[in-house]
């Protein structure tokens, strides 16, 4: 067993233009590449309460269509079914939603990569209607 002895962390900010999935692999796996190490662990973490974190196919866009329209079916935007609407029409429905996905990740790095399988990537899951600016934070430890 190795000990930890390094740590690194990072703020990734990610601009979105309204629900749906935002694809930051590329961004993560870039920054885990320079971090120099052989094994060890990445958590990917959201600071927010109305956008989540998936890692979900990134070889066919149909894939986040169709994800993007289960949850509206799932969740409804109808203000009328929620007490908590403090910030528009869109607030409980994307609070609901972040609840049933994630808000971090777990990525194990092997042989200096993040060991994600050959069709998966990341993804900020924004939830709200308008564009936000979402505060994705990486910590690796090796």
């Amino acid at each position: 067993m190795q000990n930890i002895q390094h740590q690194a962390q990072h703020t990734l900010t990610i601009e979105t233009r309204g629900q749906g999935l935002y694809e930051i692999t590329d961004q993560v796996t870039s920054w885990v590449d320079r971090q120099g190490a052989d094994t060890g662990m990445l958590t990917v973490y959201s600071r927010h309460t109305s956008a989540s974190l998936t890692i979900q196919e990134n070889a066919d866009p149909d894939v986040c269509h169709d994800l993007n329209t289960f949850f509206s079916r799932l969740v409804s935007d109808d203000p009328s079914l929620y007490r908590h609407t403090a910030e528009g029409r869109d607030d409980m429905p994307a609070h609901i939603r972040s609840a049933l996905t994630d808000t971090s990740l777990s990525i194990p790095v092997l042989d200096g990569r993040a060991g994600l399988g050959t069709w998966q990537g990341i993804y900020v899951f924004e939830h709200r209607i308008r564009p936000h600016r979402r505060n994705i934070i990486l910590h690796m430890l090796w």
